[in-house]
């Protein structure tokens, strides 16, 4: 049977015409939550982190652990896993990365004139023309962004994007429901042979993309009948090595029948590939309102292959806590508005995972004891030695690791 998905502008009458598909069609309705909420069980990364890409918010830390990319790799796969099932309906974002040769999916979209759509969101959020006009422009930013990263087009709209468009401010969800009963009807979007291989070809390509990703690497990745096509897209100065590091991690995966290697476009570019390596301390956050020391700091950190992320004030290190979360955190003490000891103090309090190194050049014995009983992590001088800076981060990413593997450890014997 075919799979439905569905994409709407707010304010679209959405609600009552999925409720009508479903009470005609018996279809069972997965939403976004549902499918991040799968991806984050898959991955171990919180489902609010996941969620991002719909909006393209990318993590500060993104250059140093693709986190965004092994997102959409997840999301790929809780799809694909979803799609083993028939009789589904698919709302929100997640429905726009099926591929498109999977040809027994009516893709559907609901839209509204936006003169309709502001009177709807005025009355049901009880709110000024204006206002709801700009929060409707603002959300259809979000629906354009999405659509270009997929498809290269700015018109979340586009009629080309969908098999049915439907103008919700002329046309009732009974409707609405009713066409859509009558078009899965039709023979011609039936779970055929192709689209059934297209089906088992999606799940290869999530389990591909999921080994390539665990492994650090980041490829264009396309299976045709079980064969695997990885294309690089960024200079490698071992291109032979490489390609046959990515067939060997490819080719163990379930379904796939052989595996080749091509580059791209992107290969002639000035860019150099490089493999993510997991094990090293990816997150790490500098605090410090002295700028070219910090900045000095971050430069003499990467030349020992430890990234950073920077900010000035401990306003902005707590709010990158709370949306990013950094591994561990290299904070200063004396700082205008919210202090070294504050920051560490709600720090430890909401994200206690964190582990906190206080570096500081104005510490006495007794900010020393407050920190350490806070759960600092080290309390050093900033004329510390930068080779024992690194040994220390490297130590506090040592007790990270040990951590997630018990916790990973404790989930499986359950």
């Amino acid at each position: 049977m075919p799979v439905i998905t569905l994409f709407s502008g707010s304010y679209c009458n959405e609600k009552p015409v999925l409720q009508e598909i479903g009470a005609r069609t018996g279809y069972r309705l997965i939403t976004d939550r549902e499918i991040i909420a799968a991806a984050s069980r898959l991955s171990n990364i919180p489902e609010n982190r996941i969620g991002r890409v719909f909006s393209d918010k990318a993590s500060v830390f993104n250059r140093l652990t693709r986190e965004r990319e092994r997102s959409f790799a997840y999301l790929r796969m809780a799809l694909a896993k979803g799609l083993s099932e028939d009789d589904l309906i698919i709302s929100g974002f997640a429905g726009q990365l099926i591929p498109r040769n999977i040809n027994h999916v009516l893709r559907v979209c609901l839209i509204a004139d936006m003169n309709s759509r502001v009177a709807v969101a005025g009355k049901e959020q009880r709110i000024a023309h204006a206002e709801a006009l700009k929060i409707i422009r603002r959300e259809d930013e979000t629906c354009a962004e999405w659509m270009y990263l997929l498809f290269g087009t700015k018109d979340p709209w586009n009629a080309s994007l969908y098999d049915i468009s439907f103008p919700t401010d002329k046309i009732s969800s009974d409707e609405i429901a009713a066409t859509i009963e009558k078009s899965i009807n039709a023979s011609v979007i039936k779970l055929a042979g192709r689209s059934r291989t297209a089906v088992d070809d999606f799940n290869i390509a999530a389990r591909v993309e999921i080994a390539l990703v665990k492994k650090g690497h980041t490829v264009g990745i396309d299976v045709q009948a079980g064969a695997v096509t990885l294309t690089i897209n960024k200079h490698v100065l071992m291109l032979n090595r490489l390609e046959e590091e990515l067939k060997a991690i490819a080719v163990r995966e379930s379904g796939v029948i052989s595996v080749e290697t091509k580059v791209g476009p992107g290969y002639y570019q000035t860019d150099v590939y490089r493999r993510q390596d997991f094990d090293s301390p990816s997150k790490i956050l500098l605090v410090d309102d002295e700028k070219k020391y910090v900045q000095t700091l971050s430069k003499r950190l990467m030349m020992r292959e430890l990234e950073s992320a920077v900010v000035y004030d401990g306003e902005s290190a707590l709010e990158l806590a709370r949306e990013d979360e950094p591994d561990v955190m290299i904070l200063d003490l004396r700082m205008p508005g919210i202090d070294g000891i504050e920051v560490l103090r709600r720090v430890k309090k909401t994200h206690p995972a964190i582990e906190v190194i206080v570096l500081t050049s104005q510490g006495s014995e007794a900010d020393k004891k407050t920190c350490m009983e806070l759960g600092a992590f080290a309390f050093l001088s900033k004329s510390v030695d930068i080779e024992e800076l690194s040994k220390t981060i490297e130590a506090a990413n040592q007790k990270i690791r040990q951590r997630r593997a018990g916790q990973a450890s404790s989930q499986t014997e359950r």
